[in-house]
């Protein structure tokens, strides 16, 4: 190679390394642009008599500044981060509902039972009646009111993972139609496309803020996309795609589905929480708003039956029975049964104990037709259950009373929300303000002075509809050996011999007692009409105490931990900690974030300083690579003039 041909080597190699920094520049502000240089290398020297002359230099590739592992953090960061970002935006909504003085629920809470108090203090005045009417009518809009945000918020998450999903599959296309055209451009040249693995990266990049993704590189060079817990979105140049499914059991519910061999399978929900925005909505959706539609599901279920159980002892203004003061509708608990199905099996609501429900769903599974699995989908804790008699057990004992009737099938499923719609579903039951049960229950109950075993009687419950006995009044005496009894009175039967076993009900006329404690023969206790006219406030003051005394949240041994207010402060405070942790932690992950996109543009970005000094120095080393050229072509023309 001649002094010229080194000359015109060194002008492409300056121009190229201006073409590059200029390129470099222009794209400084790129999203996903990775910096790129020249790489020049020296040519082969010639070998003579008097050693090896050199023979210039070439560019042998233009190499994009790119560190597979900074990237890779860069990604794992931003998943990370786009998951915090989705779930504090979803659950600063419901904490900032709950908490607010003026539309939560604690301001009505004790605005009605102000006025059962106001109707305790003065129980034959209307006016106070009325007003307790009113308070329970505001509790019960305000109950669905938050329930319907709720709501909202539950559908808002359907309409955002449908738009997410729409996303995951345009980024997963574009992958698979950029792994194709990468392998074009390298059929017939063997050099890296910078700038389409640029866009890939890029897309891979956008697409990883949705949806956690493993990405695995081909033999070929071309990019696997895998999510979930393995499936293909993306597999060389074809791509898969997502779509969102009505939940077959949970009404209202929406899930991830994966399409292949034409047919669509649902992606485990949780194996999708592992990052990214999509991530953030499903977790969001199935702890934080789960857990604030049941709990407060289970505070107005849990207020409603037990105002309820204490107003049907009392009397109203009138001196009748008291009835239900709230209407709890036989929606609660909600039991759903999977569309595919093949059993007879039926479930048949009977109702609820409040005292005992959790603030959990429950998922029963035939495992073989005859015994379940029962599944806390909220503690994700199982156990097998023998048969259908000992599932209605297991069900009663959180709350759940039901009766269970036909034969399933081996994988029949059935998904029971016992509290979800619990805030929307009751309702006031009283529109007459002379119902209200004041008065003290129709009964009274006593232990003759003369007694001398250590034998208690509890106040007594009557039950509705009245018996027509009801106000007859009954002696129970205990036999020799007083381990049986007799009962004498109008109404009753007058039956003898009774086994007496300690807090046992003992039911006659429309009301039950209990007797507690070892009476001793001869011991008498009685039931009698209770004779207190219409300014009796006894029962108004017990429905007023509800306001303070446990009701809620049974514990091991059967005892209610919590009241009213006690349950909506813990519902407060789990939202606020979940909010607050959240919020911490998308804290973390956008410094975190930073902290990685500073160390990868370090490496991979334009400096715009470094890239002004390359254009002196390339400039410069054009202007030498011309001099060489001028000085070569005078060299000619000095030989061609000696003659």
């Amino acid at each position: 190679m001649g002094l010229n041909s080194i000359g015109i080597a060194a002008v492409n190699n300056a121009q190229v390394a201006l073409l590059t920094a200029q390129h470099n520049i222009a794209n400084a502000n790129t999203p996903g642009f990775n910096r790129q240089e020249a790489v020049q290398t020296t040519n082969f020297a010639n070998s003579t008599g008097s050693g090896f002359i050199g023979q210039g230099a070439h560019v042998e590739t233009v190499r994009r500044i790119y560190s597979d592992y900074l990237g890779s953090q860069v990604l794992s960061a931003s998943s990370q981060a786009q998951f915090s970002s989705s779930f504090l935006s979803q659950v600063s909504q419901i904490d900032n509902l709950l908490a607010d003085t003026g539309a939560g629920l604690s301001p009505a809470l004790s605005g009605f039972f102000t006025s059962v108090n106001t109707v305790a203090a003065n129980p034959t005045s209307l006016a106070a009646r009325q007003s307790l009417l009113s308070g329970g009518e505001t509790l019960v809009a305000r109950f669905q009111s938050i329930y319907t945000q709720l709501d909202n918020l539950r559908n808002g998450v359907n309409s955002q993972l449908q738009a997410q999903v729409t996303n995951i599959n345009s980024y997963a296309a574009q992958i698979a139609d950029l792994n194709q055209k990468i392998d074009d451009a390298q059929t017939n040249v063997n050099q890296a496309p910078n700038d389409l693995l640029d866009q890939r990266d890029q897309a891979i990049a956008k697409l990883n803020d949705i949806i956690n993704v493993s990405v695995v590189t081909q033999t070929d060079g071309k990019f696997s996309i895998f999510v979930g817990n393995g499936q293909t979105l993306v597999i060389g140049t074809k791509a898969s795609t997502l779509s969102l499914q009505n939940d077959p059991l949970d009404p209202g519910k929406k899930n991830v589905n994966y399409s292949i061999g034409g047919a669509s399978v649902l992606i485990p929900e949780q194996s999708l929480e592992t990052g990214g925005a999509l991530g953030g909505l499903l977790s969001f959706r199935r702890t934080s708003l789960t857990t604030a539609e049941n709990a407060l599901g289970r505070l107005a279920l849990g207020l409603a039956q037990s105002f309820n159980d204490q107003h049907v002892q009392g009397r109203d203004l009138n001196g009748g029975l008291g009835t239900n003061f709230f209407n709890i509708a036989s929606s609660s608990p909600l039991i759903s049964a999977a569309s595919n199905n093949g059993g007879s099996l039926v479930f048949t609501n009977t109702g609820i104990d409040a005292g005992k429900l959790t603030t959990s769903n429950y998922l029963v599974t035939s495992i073989d037709g005859t015994s379940f699995s029962l599944t806390d989908t909220i503690t994700n804790t199982t156990q097998t259950i023998a048969d259908a008699a000992a599932l209605q057990t297991a069900l009663g004992a959180v709350g759940i009373n039901l009766t269970i009737g036909g034969t399933a099938n081996a994988g029949d499923r059935f998904l029971v929300l016992p509290t979800r719609t619990g805030s929307r579903d009751i309702s006031v039951a009283l529109t007459d303000p002379s119902k209200i049960a004041a008065g003290d229950s129709p009964i009274v109950t006593a232990a003759n002075t003369t007694n001398t075993g250590t034998g208690t009687i509890t106040r007594g419950l009557a039950t509705p509809p009245a018996d027509p006995n009801l106000q007859q009044p009954v002696t129970i005496t205990f036999d020799t050996p007083a381990t049986t009894f007799s009962v004498s009175g109008t109404g009753t039967g007058n039956p003898t011999a009774v086994a007496y076993t300690p807090g046992a009900n003992i039911t006659y006329n429309g009301w039950t007692i209990q007797i507690n404690g070892t009476p001793v023969a001869g011991d008498v206790f009685t039931v009698s009409a209770n004779t207190g006219g219409p300014g009796d406030n006894r029962n108004a003051v017990a429905l007023a105490a509800l306001q303070v005394n446990n009701t809620l949240a049974n514990n091991a041994s059967g005892n209610p931990t919590t009241n009213y207010q006690g349950a909506y402060a813990q519902l407060v405070s789990t939202v606020g900690n979940d909010t607050q942790r959240i919020r911490n932690n998308s804290t973390a992950q956008d410094a975190l974030l930073s902290s990685n996109i500073q160390a990868q543009q370090s490496v991979s970005g334009v400096n715009l300083d470094e890239e002004a000094a390359n254009l002196l120095r390339f400039q410069q080393a054009y202007q030498a690579a011309a001099k060489i050229l001028q000085t070569s072509s005078t060299l000619f023309d000095t030989i061609l003039n000696l003659q």
